[in-house]
């Protein structure tokens, strides 16, 4: 009697690269790949993300944690949720604030522009490949995630709807910025493609409105400043795939 084989879903490809698969399923995964060229393609891009990330985050993660990590089995079940949670938070400030580094020394209005590119890139590698918990809060509550966002920024925010350009909303997170809360929104295609929009009011005031294009390792990025907000979004795909979307999301968000 032959058993049917349990599909291979975007879950299974993510996990597989995140090395969460047990063997025999990690088996099947690659045994499918080998067949599928522009999938196997895809799950590549997601490899060097990741390798991406590690290489910008080694100097961080080399240094001491300035935290004591809670020793007896009571603190650990007791503290560690809100420890580990701290602890993501401060890495991913840290990392940021290394990479703007190299920004700090040109005029204002370039620093704003690098550093919004930099955070913008960083915040996407971190997040978007996760399987579990990409977003904080789903899409299904936008209207309470909007609230949340808006209520942390100090300004009135929405997502853009991005639809037409083959886009659907996952949800959303709060990251910590240089100067208060940033806005994350991330989106899937239908192959699984993440992209993701970086909403700050840091530099805001900076003046300089163009709309800019940085290439970020492995991840492309369009960033802008409008109103009271600066935007950048970012993905693994072509700058030019990428400036469609951009062009849409920057036509919807623009002041009236």
């Amino acid at each position: 009697m032959t058993t049917e084989r349990t599909p291979i879903t975007e879950t299974d490809l993510h996990a597989y690269v995140d090395g969460q698969l047990a063997e025999p399923r990690r088996l099947e995964v690659e045994a499918w790949l080998a067949g599928r060229p522009e999938q196997r393609a895809r799950v590549l891009a997601w490899q060097r993300d990741i390798e991406a990330l590690r290489e910008m985050l080694a100097p961080v993660l080399a240094e001491p944690i300035p935290v004591r990590i809670p020793t007896s089995a009571h603190r650990r079940h007791s503290v560690w949720p809100r420890f580990a949670m701290a602890a993501s938070i401060a890495i991913l400030s840290a990392a940021l604030g290394w990479l703007g580094r190299g920004a700090l020394t040109d005029a204002p209005q370039a620093q704003t522009r690098n550093v919004l590119a930099h955070r913008a890139a960083i915040a996407h590698v971190v997040y978007s490949p996760d399987v579990r918990r990409p977003v904080e809060v789903g899409a299904d509550q936008e209207e309470q995630l909007v609230a949340w966002l808006s209520r942390r920024l100090g300004a009135p925010l929405k997502p853009p709807r991005l639809g037409g350009a083959g886009y659907e909303l996952i949800g959303g997170r709060l990251l910590p910025g240089e100067e208060g809360p940033v806005a994350q929104f991330m989106y899937h295609d239908a192959g699984g493609q993440r992209l993701t929009l970086y909403v700050t009011r840091e530099g805001a005031s900076a003046g300089d409105t163009a709309f800019r294009f940085a290439q970020e390792g492995p991840v492309s990025v369009f960033y802008w400043i409008d109103g009271r907000f600066g935007y950048a979004l970012s993905a693994g795909i072509a700058k030019s795939e990428l400036y469609k979307v951009a062009q849409e999301v920057h036509r919807q968000l623009a002041p009236n």
